[in-house]
C-alpha cells in the first residue's frame, strides 16, 4: 500500500470505530465522493473495486488517472479504460492449482539457473488451495463408499499430493486444505472469507482495513459474491500473475442491475430460481459484465440462496453475480463461526463506507435493469446439454421426446422416433459366464425392473447395485432411452445449500415411508460441498433415509459435476454403445455439457437435490412427475410427487440444524490439528527448488525453455497456416481442455501405456494437469467435439472426437498427431469457431494446450471472457469476425491456407487482415478484430505470454 503522505488522495484516509470502540483506518469512498459526486450512485460492486484502486494508487502500476476514470464511471459509456485491480487473496482448486504450482516451481528453477535467489519467486498475497476435484465416485450405494473412494484417491494422486506438500514448505503464503473437507467454493464461503482484511505487515496501533476480494482458478469462484465479496474466476496463468504482485487488468465493465421482487411460491427451490436467472441473463448477453442484484426480493433471500445464484455466473456468462452486504450477510457470518470481533469490524467498516444494506430501486445507476418477480418461478430443470436451457418440470417428458429425434444442430440426438420406447437386454459379466440379450423388447407397462447386475462389486470401473433395488428375473433385464443412469447430489451449486439439501432429505424420508425404492440401474451418490452438511442431515434425522435410497456419502468434492462420476457397469456401457442409447444423468450440479458427466451418457439435466432423488425413484426422464406417479409404494399404490414433496414450513423447521457456529469452528480447526491419517502419511520433498523426479503426473513445464531476460522480437503475423479445425457455436473449454477419463485408444492413453501405466491407473485428465505430455495430447480430444472439416455420414450425423484432416491430402487423424506433423514441418495452424467460443470452466489448459499444439490464432464470432484472456496469456492471437462474417459465410472447408497480416505496431482491438488462400489459387482478404483488449495484454503477447512477462519483471527487480 502506498504511504499516505505521498498518496495522490491522502486526504481520503479516514478512521472508523466499531460499536465496542475499536479503531481502524480506511480509504473513504464518501470522502472521495466530495471530489467525484458520481461515486455515491455507483453500483456497490464498482465501488469495492474503486476502493482497491484508490488504496493501491502508487503512481506506477496504479495511477491517479485510474482512480479518476473509475470514479467517473458512467452506466453506458464506451468501455475503453483499463482497471488495475489488486486483489486481497487468491483461491485455487487442485486441478488448476497443481499446474500453477508447477509453473511457480519452474520459475524457481529458471531463477536458480540464472544465479538468482529462488525466493524471488514468492506469492505476495495469501494463496489457499483446496483439494476437492480428485475424488471419484468409484464406490457408491454402500456405507463404506467415502472411505473406499478416499483410499483410491490417495493411491492415484500420491505424486500430486507430495508435490503440494513441497509447495506448502517452499512458499511462505501458500496453504493447502487436504482432501475430505469440502469444495473450494464452500470452504471459501464458510471459512476463508473474513469480510475485511488488513495488510499482513501492518503492525500499527490503528491499522488500515479493506474489503475482501479475490480471484480463483475455478470459474465458480463467483459463489463468494453471495456474501458481498468481489471475486471471479480466472485461468491459472492469470491467477499466477495476481499471486506474484500483478494487478488483475480488466476493461471497465457494464453493470446490469437485476431487480428481484416478490417471494418464491410453495414447492419452488433456490435451484429453480437460479435456472430462471440463468436463462434470463443468458438471453441478455451479459458476457464480460457485472450483474448486481437489488430490491426487496434480493433482501429477502438468505445467503446460501444468494451464493447459489452467484455461483452460476459462468452459466449466465457474467463476470460476477453480486449481492451487497446486509443484515443477512452478518447473520451468515455469525452462524458459520466467525468471531464477534471479526463481525464487528466487518459491519463497522461497511457502514462507514456507505456500502451496507441492499439497495432499493432508484438508489443506483445501472447500465441496464432486468426484473424478476420471484412469484413467477416454477419447478424446473435445465438440459440436456447446456445449463441455460431451462425446462419446466411438467414439460421435460415432452421435451426429451422431441429432442430424441431432432437433428444435432437443433440440440437433439438425431435418433429415429420409433426407437424411443424400445428397451434392450443387458450382457451379464458375472462369474457364471456371459449371456447376451440384444434384441429390442417393448417397454413394459408396469414399473420397469432391472436385475441385480453385480453383487457386492465395487472396483474402480464397476457399478454397485442400490441396496433398495427390487430383484427381477434375468428375462426382465433391460434398459432404454431416457433411463436415469446417474442420479447425483453433487457440486458446489446446491450441495451446501441447507434449504435444498434438507428438502432432499425430507423427500427421501417421505418416499421411504411410502414404500418407494430407487431403480437398480441408477448410480446414486451424495457428495456434499462441506462436512457440515452430513452433520446437519444427521442431526435432523434425515441421512438414514437418503442412505436407504442409495444416496450414501461418496465423498466431499466436485465428483459428478467435474466429470468424476466414475464408470457405469460394463453391462450398461456395452448396451449403450451397441445400440446408441440416449441415457440420462440427473444432477444437482451446474455443468451438463456434452460428455462432461460420463462419455456414454448423452442427456444431462440439472435439477434441485429433491428432484434428483425423485428422478432416481422414477428411473426415466420420460416420466412426467407433474401428472404421473413417481413410482409404486406399499401394496402397489401409486405415489405422486405431491405426496412426498416437503412443505416450506417443514424445511424451515429444520434450518436451525444448519447454522451452528461451534460446529463450523470445530470442523475447520481440524485442517491444522487433524487433517487425517491419509494426508499426514504423505511425505513430500523439501527445499526451495523442486528436483523434478520422473513422474507421469508432474513434469517441468516447457513454457520457459530457452528463456532469456529480453524477449525475442517477432512479427505477430504469420503466413501459410493450415486449418486445424472448423467448429460451430458454443465450443466450451470442456470440449477444448482435457477433462474426464482418459481413453486407452487416445493419444494420451497410448502415451501413458508407453510409459508403463496400466489402464486401471490412468486416473483422469484433471489429476494429470501437472504433466504437459498428457495434457497436450488431450487438448481438443473430447469424445463429443465435432470438427466440421470432417464430412457427415449418410444420415447427416457429424463424426465426433478429436479428429482432423491433415493437409494436403485430407488424411484423417487425431488433432494431436496432425499438430505434431505440422510442427515438424514448420507449418503454423489456426482454429475457426463460432459464437461464445471457450465458455465453460476457467481452464488454463484450454489455452496452454492450444499453444503447445502450435496453434497461432483462434478466429471466432465471439469469445468467452476468461478463455480469450488465457489465449493472449499464452501468446495465441484471438481474432474476432466483424459484422455477419463467419467461416461459414467465407465458405471455408479446411483445405485453405491462412495468412494473418498485422500492419504496423500492435494495438488493442485493432483491425487486422485475414488472407484466405484457396486450393484453386484464388485468395480473399477479410478484416477481423484483434481481441487483445488492453495495453498490458499487448505487453504479455510481445513477451510470449504472461508467465515470461512476470518472470522477467521479478528477476529484473
Amino acid at each position: 500500500m502506498a504511504v499516505a503522505s505521498t498518496h495522490a488522495f491522502a486526504s481520503t484516509l479516514k478512521t472508523f470505530k466499531t460499536a465496542a470502540g475499536q479503531a481502524g483506518r480506511y480509504w473513504s469512498l464518501k470522502e472521495l465522493a466530495k471530489q467525484y459526486p458520481q461515486v455515491a450512485r455507483l453500483p456497490v460492486s464498482i465501488r469495492i473495486v474503486l476502493e482497491s484502486v484508490l488504496r493501491n494508487c502508487d503512481g506506477q502500476k496504479v495511477t491517479a488517472a485510474h482512480v479518476e476514470q473509475l470514479a467517473r464511471w458512467l452506466p453506458n459509456a464506451e468501455r475503453t479504460d483499463e482497471i488495475p485491480f489488486v486483489v486481497t487473496r487468491v483461491v485455487l482448486q487442485d486441478f488448476t492449482g497443481v499446474p500453477l504450482l508447477a509453473d511457480l516451481a519452474a520459475m524457481r528453477t529458471v531463477a536458480a539457473a540464472l544465479g538468482k535467489s529462488p525466493k524471488t519467486i514468492e506469492p505476495l498475497v495469501p494463496v489457499d488451495l483446496v483439494v476437492d476435484h480428485s475424488v471419484m465416485v468409484d464406490h457408491y450405494g454402500t456405507p463404506k463408499a467415502l472411505d473406499l473412494n478416499m483410499k483410491l484417491e490417495f493411491q492415484r494422486n500420491n505424486e500430486r499430493y507430495q508435490f503440494m506438500k513441497w509447495g506448502m514448505q517452499a512458499f511462505d503464503t501458500f496453504r493447502v486444505v487436504p482432501p475430505g473437507f469440502g469444495i473450494v467454493h464452500q470452504v471459501n464461503l464458510e471459512y476463508f472469507a473474513r469480510g475485511v482484511y488488513k495488510a499482513p505487515g501492518d503492525q500499527s496501533s490503528v491499522p488500515v482495513w479493506y474489503p475482501d476480494s479475490l480471484v480463483g482458478t475455478d470459474s465458480h469462484t463467483t459463489m463468494i459474491n453471495g456474501v458481498g465479496v468481489v471475486g471471479w474466476g480466472v485461468g491459472g496463468i492469470e491467477a499466477e500473475a495476481a499471486m506474484l504482485g500483478q494487478p488483475v487488468y480488466m476493461l471497465t465493465p457494464d453493470v446490469v442491475g437485476f431487480e428481484l421482487s416478490g417471494q418464491l411460491r410453495e414447492g419452488v427451490t433456490a435451484t429453480d430460481l437460479v435456472l430462471y436467472v440463468t436463462q434470463i441473463l443468458r438471453s441478455e448477453k451479459v458476457v464480460g459484465k457485472f450483474v448486481e442484484f437489488f430490491g426487496p426480493g434480493a433482501a429477502s433471500i438468505p445467503v446460501p440462496d444468494r451464493a447459489t445464484i452467484g455461483n452460476m455466473a459462468p452459466e449466465y456468462g457474467a463476470t460476477m453475480g453480486f449481492f451487497p452486504v446486509d443484515e443477512k450477510t452478518i447473520a451468515y457470518f455469525r452462524g458459520t463461526g466467525r468471531t464477534e470481533e471479526e463481525i464487528a469490524l466487518f459491519e463497522a467498516y461497511y457502514k462507514s463506507q456507505g456500502l451496507f444494506g441492499m439497495p432499493a430501486p432508484g438508489d443506483i445507476d445501472y447500465t441496464k435493469i432486468v426484473k424478476l418477480d420471484l412469484g413467477t418461478v416454477t419447478p424446473s430443470l435445465a438440459g440436456p446439454k447446456r445449463p441455460q436451457d431451462r425446462i419446466d418440470l411438467g414439460q421435460l417428458s415432452t421435451k426429451f421426446s422431441e429432442l430424441f429425434s431432432k437433428p444435432n444442430d437443433a440440440n437433439g440426438f438425431n435418433q429415429p422416433a420409433d426407437k424411443l420406447k424400445l428397451r434392450y437386454g443387458l450382457t451379464s459379466h458375472s462369474a457364471g459366464g456371459d449371456r447376451t440379450v440384444t434384441e429390442p423388447v417393448p417397454a413394459p407397462g408396469a414399473p420397469r425392473q432391472v436385475v441385480e447386475m453385480v453383487a457386492n462389486r465395487s472396483t474402480q470401473a464397476a457399478a454397485h447395485v442400490n441396496a433398495s433395488a427390487p430383484k427381477a428375473p434375468a428375462s426382465e433385464v433391460t434398459i432404454g432411452n431416457g433411463d436415469v443412469l446417474i442420479a447425483a447430489i453433487t457440486s458446489c451449486t446446491n450441495t451446501s445449500n441447507p434449504s435444498v439439501l434438507l428438502a432432499a432429505g425430507l423427500l427421501a424420508k417421505k418416499a421411504v415411508e411410502a414404500g418407494l425404492k430407487v431403480k437398480p440401474h441408477v448410480k446414486t451418490s451424495l457428495a456434499p460441498g462441506s462436512r457440515i452438511v452430513t452433520e446437519y442431515l444427521t442431526n435432523a434425522g434425515l441421512l438414514p433415509y437418503l442412505e436407504k435410497l442409495g444416496f450414501y456419502l461418496a465423498g466431499y468434492g466436485c465428483t459428478t459435476c467435474i466429470g468424476n462420476a466414475g464408470d457405469l457397469a460394463p453391462e450398461i456401457n456395452e448396451v449403450i454403445t451397441k445400440n446408441d442409447l440416449v441415457g440420462a444423468a440427473v444432477l444437482s450440479g451446474n455443468r451438463n455439457f456434452e460428455a462432461r458427466i460420463h462419455p456414454n451418457i448423452k442427456a444431462n439435466f440439472l435439477a434441485s437435490p429433491p428432484l434428483v432423488v425423485a428422478f432416481a425413484i422414477a428411473g426415466n426422464v420420460t416420466v412426467d412427475l407433474m401428472t404421473q406417479p413417481v413410482g409404486k409404494g406399499h401394496k402397489g399404490k401409486d405415489v405422486y410427487l405431491g405426496d412426498i414433496w416437503p412443505s416450506a414450513q417443514e424445511i424451515d423447521d429444520l434450518l436451525h440444524f444448519a447454522m451452528n457456529a461451534k460446529a463450523f469452528r470445530k470442523n475447520y480447526d481440524q485442517i491444522k490439528d487433524n487433517p487425517g491419517k491419509l494426508w499426514s502419511s504423505i511425505k513430500g520433498v523439501t527445499g526451495q527448488t523442486y528436483d523434478w523426479p520422473t513422474s507421469t503426473y508432474i513434469a517441468e513445464p516447457p513454457f520457459f525453455e530457452g528463456f532469456k531476460m529480453k524477449p525475442h522480437a517477432a512479427d505477430p503475423g504469420f503466413k501459410g497456416a493450415r486449418v486445424m479445425a472448423l467448429f460451430g457455436d458454443s465450443i466450451t473449454t470442456d470440449h477444448i481442455s482435457p477433462a474426464g477419463s482418459i481413453k486407452e485408444s487416445s493419444p494420451a492413453g497410448i502415451w501413458l501405456k508407453a510409459n508403463g501405466v496400466q489402464k486401471a491407473d490412468f486416473n483422469s485428465y484433471g489429476s494429470r494437469r501437472g504433466n504437459h505430455d498428457v495434457m497436450m495430447r488431450g487438448t481438443f480430444a473430447n469424445v463429443r467435439i465435432k470438427n466440421l472439416m470432417l464430412p457427415p455420414d449418410a444420415k447427416g450425423t457429424q463424426e465426433e472426437g478429436g479428429l482432423t484432416l491433415f493437409q494436403p491430402g485430407n488424411e484423417k487423424m487425431f488433432i494431436y498427431d496432425a499438430a505434431m506433423k505440422y510442427i515438424e514441418q514448420g507449418v503454423p495452424t489456426v482454429v475457426f469457431g463460432g459464437e461464445e467460443y471457450g465458455t465453460g470452466s476457467s481452464r488454463d489448459w484450454a489455452a496452454k494446450g492450444t499453444q503447445l499444439l502450435g496453434i497461432k490464432a483462434v478466429i471466432a464470432r465471439s469469445f468467452e471472457r476468461i478463455h480469450r484472456a488465457n489465449l493472449v496469456g499464452m501468446g495465441v492471437l484471438p481474432l474476432q469476425f466483424i459484422g455477419a462474417d463467419s467461416w461459414q459465410s467465407l465458405g471455408l472447408t479446411g483445405d485453405e491456407k491462412i495468412d494473418v497480416a498485422i500492419g504496423g505496431e500492435l494495438k488493442p482491438q485493432m483491425d487486422v487482415t485475414l488472407v484466405v488462400h484457396r486450393p484453386d489459387g484464388s485468395h480473399q482478404d477479410v478484416k477481423v478484430r484483434l481481441r487483445i483488449d488492453t495495453p498490458i495484454e499487448v505487453d504479455y503477447y510481445k513477451h510470449g505470454g504472461i508467465l515470461p512477462f512476470v518472470l522477467r519483471q521479478l528477476l529484473a527487480a
